[in-house]
């Protein structure tokens, strides 16, 4: 991760199960200009039982009756090996990092045997595995940069978790935390941005922002605070059936938010004050002020805050001189408005 602000564009689920729809998001997120696009690999069998209830955001998407189950939501939406191997390929076609995040120990072992040709290789630990034990410890043992989602922590579940990710081997330099409010969408006033500090704080690692919210303006605000990563989900159609299409982007929006975050990023700096460019030094003469005859002045005559004054452009004695200026004698003439000398 060697840009200022990595962008993760999360296809996650939208694909609905469709191999052609996850190849289309592909071609989106790289079109849109984004560094990853990242599904989610798992087996509905090895993720929940049979009898797990569907969140309210996802019975509400999917218009899901009190009963059904995630197993069923989940099942449809599983991508096989062979479609991973062909979205790898469609990633290194658009020239797109592939990036998926795994949902039980036997798929992170499986992605780490995945092929991502362009781009370092990395896990993304999601947000409901910040407090599985035997999952951190795999994860941390297969000795890969971690970005690691804390949706629904608390501070101290996340230094427990950092705490364990480090004593099985990751380095801090190779662990990202990513502020996150796990829910679809969130709401902007319980988005809490500032934790993005205290979690750099306590933890000493680079900090980022998973985004639930409607709309770009929060990424933006999180990727101008300082975030090294902006995750946000995005959809070829908002309308779409399936749990997480409401609260995605769809393709213009993404490519503004990537827009928007490469353009705060340039625009933070190194935070030294000098004048930017040649092109901002060449207006000070334009813009400032110098030492001029506020009226005709003879030689001899001593210079007073009444004969003298500021005038543009700036190429003359600077105003700032004026002390040194007042009180001393011209040694020439001097028409209205003439450049003083010393």
């Amino acid at each position: 991760m060697k840009k200022s602000c990595i962008i993760i564009a999360e296809a996650g689920v939208n694909h609905n199960g469709d191999l052609e729809m996850a190849r289309e998001l592909v071609r989106v997120a790289a079109e849109a200009g984004a560094d990853y696009v990242k599904f989610q690999t798992f087996s509905a069998d090895k993720l929940v039982t049979k009898t797990a209830k569907q969140a309210a955001y996802q019975k509400k998407n999917l218009q899901s009756g009190e009963n059904d189950s995630q197993y069923g939501m989940l099942k449809k939406l599983e991508l096989s090996r062979k479609d991973h191997e062909v979205l790898v390929k469609t990633c290194e076609y658009y020239g797109i990092n592939f990036l998926s995040t795994a949902f039980d120990n036997e798929n992170l072992v499986y992605l780490a045997k995945v092929d991502r040709a362009s781009g370092e290789k990395q896990f993304e630990i999601p947000s409901g595995e910040l407090t599985n034990y035997p999952y951190l410890r795999l994860a941390a043992q297969l000795n890969k940069p971690i970005i690691l989602s804390t949706g629904m922590a608390t501070l101290d579940e996340i230094l427990e978790s950092v705490k364990l990710l480090e004593s099985f081997g990751v380095k801090k330099e190779d662990l990202y935390i990513l502020h996150c409010t796990t829910e679809y969408p969130a709401l902007v006033s319980e988005v809490n941005l500032s934790a993005m500090d205290t979690i750099a704080a306590a933890t000493g690692c680079r900090t980022g922002y998973s985004d639930h919210t409607m709309g770009i303006d929060v990424a933006v605000a999180a990727a101008a605070r300082g975030a090294v990563v902006i995750e946000k989900h995005f959809t070829l159609d908002r309308s779409l059936p399936g749990p997480d299409h409401p609260a995605s982007l769809e393709p213009d929006e993404l490519k503004k938010m990537v827009i928007a975050i490469r353009n705060v990023r340039r625009a933070i700096g190194d935070g030294v004050k000098q004048p930017a460019s040649a092109r901002e030094r060449g207006n000070r003469d334009v813009a400032r002020k110098s030492i001029v005859a506020a009226r005709p002045i003879r030689a001899g005559e001593i210079f007073t805050e009444e004969n003298l004054a500021t005038k543009r452009p700036g190429t003359g004695i600077s105003p700032m001189k004026w002390p040194e200026v007042i009180g001393k004698k011209a040694a020439k003439d001097y028409n209205e408005n003439d450049f003083i000398e010393l």
